[in-house]
């Protein structure tokens, strides 16, 4: 890509709806960065598999059921910010994803830039249902984007079990994103006003996507 950005920047949040491509730009942030990438997930199973206090009590919610609360997933992420690999920041992949969280997360961690991937509703919908993957090696295709070269054949490793994940149909899909827009439209709000948010266009080839918010986080220099 070229672009540098300042290595002294702290901690960098990145959303955007579910198949905006945050995963491969995740990617591209933290090679120009440095930066490790903290998601809420991996720190719940990270948490649950030490048997960590955090994790005794996450999982008193997860096999009820319920939601983890906003307090201890706060308190996996102030474990996390005081390691090693943390000191120059991180790169919250995900999270926050409300202004309770935003405001909590302020406590405990300067975040510098809040780079939000926005892509049209019916743009995710065609993404994402549109997908799907091998059961073998994990190889990604796309009926119109990125076909296998043989129909029910993987091209990396030869296997016919080329499957969908049931949950990437257009219901489900669809209430995904009223439920990011929902969460997300007053966090994005919050932080803007606040001087931190860099929106990219996410509805364009990857390159330039990637491009676009290396040249937002360079306006964040000295």
């Amino acid at each position: 890509m070229g672009t540098q950005v300042a290595t002294h920047m702290a901690s960098i949040v990145l959303f955007g709806p579910p198949g905006a491509g945050k995963g491969t730009q995740a990617a591209l942030i933290m090679a120009e960065t440095g930066l490790p990438q903290v998601s809420t997930g991996d720190m719940l199973r990270a948490a649950l598999a030490e048997g960590s206090a955090l994790g005794i009590e996450a999982k008193k919610y997860m096999d009820a059921g319920l939601l983890v609360p906003d307090s201890v997933i706060i308190g996996l992420i102030e474990v996390r910010v005081e390691q090693d690999d943390a000191s120059g920041g991180v790169l919250f992949d995900g999270f926050p994803r409300t202004i309770a969280q935003a405001e909590a997360l302020s406590l405990i961690e300067d975040v510098d830039a809040v780079i939000s991937i926005e892509v049209p509703d019916e743009r995710i919908v065609d993404r994402i249902c549109g997908r799907y993957s091998c059961g073998d090696c994990g190889a990604v295709y796309h009926e119109t984007f990125n076909p296998s070269a043989e129909q029910g054949i993987c091209d990396a490793c030869s296997s016919m079990k080329l499957k969908r994940r049931a949950d990437d149909n257009e219901e489900t899909v669809r209430s995904r994103l009223e439920a990011y827009h929902s969460q997300t439209a007053p966090l994005a709000q919050w932080y803007d006003e606040r001087g931190k948010l860099i929106i990219v266009d996410g509805d364009k080839d990857i390159a330039e996507v990637g491009n676009d918010i290396l040249a937002g986080m360079a306006g964040f220099r000295d």
